[in-house]
């Protein structure tokens, strides 16, 4: 997620410069032909130009509250599990202990069981965000040069990282080789949390009431894993996604056909008090079309990066950073020492990852 108080005008020239050059060749060819190769007829009147801007304007408008709104939700689902990460540690330090056994249990034991659980849970979280990096077939944003620009200056971690690296110290080696081998690892995970639940609960180290309450919050992580895979694994349609593009541009090639003819019967009215500059004000319509296309174009990818709010862009969801935050919390939760606990994952290039 961008940090920075604000984009600059400059990041998003930046960042659209490959497109602002297309626009400039596409707004400067149709005036070399109609003003030095004398094409009086390569022109297009301005309504029917106006009207398809017009249509292309709700479009993009509409797409981009679609696609804010996958944003928004994917930010409160991993704002929920944060909370409820939370709860869990709450959970773990009050709700395991040797109260309700006849057994003499030793501190050591109860402190050891609360780590494990609240390590696998660490661990459980490291393979949910690697499911949310893996890559789909529509998430296409790292085909712009750009956003492969800044990926590559941030190195998002699990691109670099595979979940069997990432897992090791969270999980015990035999679940780490047994999760590791199941196609849902994040869910595989809770189920041995469960099981483990029901372990404590047989030993008399969790009455029947914490037990219950300990499944429940196991039931909630279920639930916003599930809501987190929604928004990974079914897409903005692609129809509206496709449709968007194609009428953008056709708008975008169309535009300066449009402008010109405007610019140059305004030349014509100028050329009585101004002769110099009238004639050649047709070309006034270059600057004014690219600005124009540039807008457009901008609106309609900023919808776009906003699509997929997983993949990995400066716009997207950081969990990697908010992973790290809940480890933190939940190992100063458990008394562990600051020098065991990993430092916060620091912004790069004003983005969170």
């Amino acid at each position: 997620m961008y940090t920075r108080k604000k984009y600059s005008l400059r990041d998003l020239l930046v960042w659209t410069r490959h497109e602002t050059l297309i626009f400039i060749a596409i707004a400067l060819t149709p005036v070399v032909a109609y003003d030095l190769l004398d094409q009086r007829w390569l022109h297009l009147p301005w309504l029917p130009v106006a009207l398809i801007g017009t249509a292309v304007a709700f479009i993009i408008s509409f797409q981009n509250n679609a696609t804010y709104g996958r944003l928004w939700e994917a930010r409160k689902i991993w704002g929920g599990i944060t909370n409820t990460t939370r709860a869990w540690g709450l959970q773990l330090n009050d709700f395991i202990s040797g109260q309700f056994t006849d057994a003499e249990v030793d501190d050591a034991e109860l402190h050891a069981a609360r780590r494990t659980i609240a390590m696998r849970h660490i661990g459980w979280l490291t393979a949910l965000r690697h499911t949310m990096r893996q890559k789909r077939p529509w998430e296409d944003n790292l085909a712009y040069r750009t956003n492969r620009e800044w990926a590559d200056n941030i190195r998002i971690h699990e691109h670099h990282h595979t979940i069997e690296e990432d897992l090791e110290g969270y999980l015990e080696d035999a679940e780490r080789s047994s999760v590791c081998g199941r196609t849902n690892h994040a869910a595989q995970i809770l189920a041995l949390q469960s099981r483990h639940l029901q372990q404590l609960r047989t030993r008399g180290w969790i009455d029947d009431f914490r037990h219950m309450e300990m499944q429940q919050t196991l039931t909630q992580l279920f639930d916003l894993q599930g809501a987190s895979e929604r928004i990974k694994n079914f897409p903005y349609p692609r129809q509206y996604a496709t449709l968007n593009s194609t009428f953008l541009w056709i708008f975008v090639i169309l535009l300066p056909f449009g402008v010109m003819h405007e610019f140059e019967r305004i030349g014509q009215d100028l050329t009585r008090d101004f002769p110099t500059l009238g004639p050649s004000f047709v070309w006034l319509s270059v600057p004014f079309s690219v600005v124009v296309m540039w807008v457009f174009h901008t609106m309609e990818r900023i919808g776009r990066t906003s699509e997929n709010p997983f993949e990995g862009t400066p716009n997207d969801v950081p969990i990697t950073t908010m992973a790290r935050g809940m480890e933190i919390d939940l190992r100063e939760m458990l008394g562990e020492s600051a020098e065991t606990i990993p430092d916060p994952i620091p912004a790069k290039h004003g983005a969170q990852t």
